[in-house]
């Protein structure tokens, strides 16, 4: 079992406040596979006050970017050597299948170090304009000290794509872990000491809710950075609104893949199952809306029940596991309860229910819905499990409809045999993020979401603007 009984503050190892701990269990045995302390708003005083300090009075915001870029360049080559060992661990505490965890979990994180430590070595401070009376100097400042809290679903992911920018933009950073996977934050600490980043720069304590508001609300901290539940968000925007402090917000989606009547479906059915199913269901971009036309609404059903029977479920560590368990009992119950929804609101179980594949483990059984019209709340209400519904269409435009009503507008994709025809949809659906043929990721491109999927953007250079401050300087003489 890993066990740690500190916090990483300061640069160092500290004894929390409290005695508290957080137990983190496998999703897989139901076993406590670590443990770790649980926070306390003390430790988050601790946290802050390390951070302010090595921002007010430390090297790491006055150095230049591309000496701030290179001690990020050796974070990421000390990264790159233990890619294998985070994946592991991200599986082992949440119960991503290792395929994925390897695939994404850990080296999506390690891209975003590479393109910002690229991205900083010729970025520029400042740049001259021409004014009424003189020059006028833009220069760009980092925002301060910076709160990251971060969900279990893509643990570093989420964190890097916080961590990352804010180092680059010289800010100091407390990270508040979901208490469902702190352990993947101690490794990052040791990665951390290992590349001699200044003390204070990134400090990390896990806790839970009432630990993470105070954090959120603390005077000491200049912006929050959110991933999470639109509810969450929208609590912590209205902290922020009261003390106009920066904010960004990375919140839900219930995205939609319009497969369109020239898709290959035989083609496309390996790449949907993980725009769909990518990290058993538990991804905010998830593809869980299938749009279908009437035209071909039972051929497109039977290929999309066929891609998920296909699915091997069980332990995640096994490599030949495509849908593994859920992260906790509670998000069993709560997709298993969205299962109940769609069966009472009329929609057919074309595989799947409520039928638990496991009698060990937080499993449920990956299921596809027929019959769904997009009014219902299983196809309205964010579920973050392996259920997907299938919704028909009367043509393009009913399409295009159907996957712009929706409160959210974070993901969206579209399946065809004509490339710049897909383009064409994808100019129409309002979302932050689309695929043709494809749902990517890139660590030097904006990611974030319309309407209730978010506010601001993350990745790409738009992503380093969101941690910097502008200050225009003009001069007479």
């Amino acid at each position: 079992m890993r066990q740690h009984d500190k916090l990483f503050i300061g640069g160092d190892w500290v004894t929390p406040a409290g005695t508290r701990t957080i137990e983190v269990v496998s999703p897989h045995t139901e076993e406590v596979v670590g443990r770790v302390p649980d926070g306390t708003p003390a430790d988050m005083d601790r946290a802050v006050a390390a951070a302010r300090e090595a921002f007010d009075h430390g090297p790491w915001p006055r150095l230049t970017f591309a000496e701030r870029a290179e001690a990020i360049g050796r974070l990421a080559e000390i990264y790159a050597a233990r890619q294998a060992d985070m994946a592991a661990l991200i599986t082992e505490e949440m119960g991503s299948p290792i395929t994925f965890s390897q695939l994404a979990q850990a080296p999506q994180p390690l891209s975003m170090l590479q393109f910002y430590a690229e991205y900083g070595r010729t970025f520029e401070q400042e740049d001259q304009r021409p004014g009424l009376f003189g020059p006028i100097t833009v220069r760009r400042e980092p925002v301060g000290v910076v709160a990251a809290v971060v969900p279990w679903n893509v643990p570093q992911f989420v964190s890097m794509t916080k961590i990352a920018p804010a180092l680059l933009a010289g800010c100091t950073i407390v990270l508040k872990p979901a208490p469902e996977t702190p352990l993947d934050a101690y490794l990052l600490a040791e990665m951390v000491l290992e590349a001699g980043l200044p003390p204070g720069v990134l400090n990390i304590v896990p806790a839970g809710r009432e630990t993470g508001e105070h954090l959120v609300s603390h005077p000491g901290v200049d912006k929050v950075a959110f991933t999470g539940s639109t509810a969450a968000g929208r609590r912590i925007a209205s902290i922020c609104g009261e003390q106009l402090k920066r904010y960004s917000l990375e919140l839900g989606g219930k995205s939609a893949a319009i497969v369109l009547d020239d898709a290959d479906l035989a083609a496309s059915m390996g790449m949907l199952a993980i725009a769909s199913l990518m990290n058993n269901g538990q991804a905010c971009v998830a593809q869980t809306r299938i749009l279908a036309s009437r035209n071909r609404y039972d051929e497109v059903l039977d290929a999309v029940t066929a891609m998920v029977s296909s699915q091997q479920v069980g332990d995640p560590a096994d490599a030949a596991t495509g849908i593994g368990p859920l992260v906790a009992k509670r998000q069993q119950e709560r997709v298993e309860g969205y299962i109940r929804i769609g069966m009472d609101e009329g929609a057919k179980v074309a595989i799947g229910g409520l039928d638990r594949p496991y009698d060990r483990g937080w499993y449920v059984a990956p299921t596809v819905f027929s019959g769904v019209t997009n009014d219902m709340r299983i196809a309205r209400e964010e579920i973050f499990g392996p259920v997907l519904a299938v919704i028909p269409y009367e043509d393009e435009a009913d399409a295009v409809r159907i996957a712009n009503d929706s409160d959210y507008g974070l993901c969206g994709t579209v399946w065809t045999a004509d490339a710049e025809h897909g383009m064409d949809i994808a100019r129409q659906v309002r979302t932050g993020t689309y695929g043709v043929n494809c749902l990517m990721l890139e660590a030097n491109a904006p990611f974030g979401g319309y309407k209730a999927s978010g506010v601001g953007r993350e990745l790409g250079p738009e992503g380093l603007n969101g941690y910097l401050e502008l200050k225009s300087i003009s001069r007479l003489g």
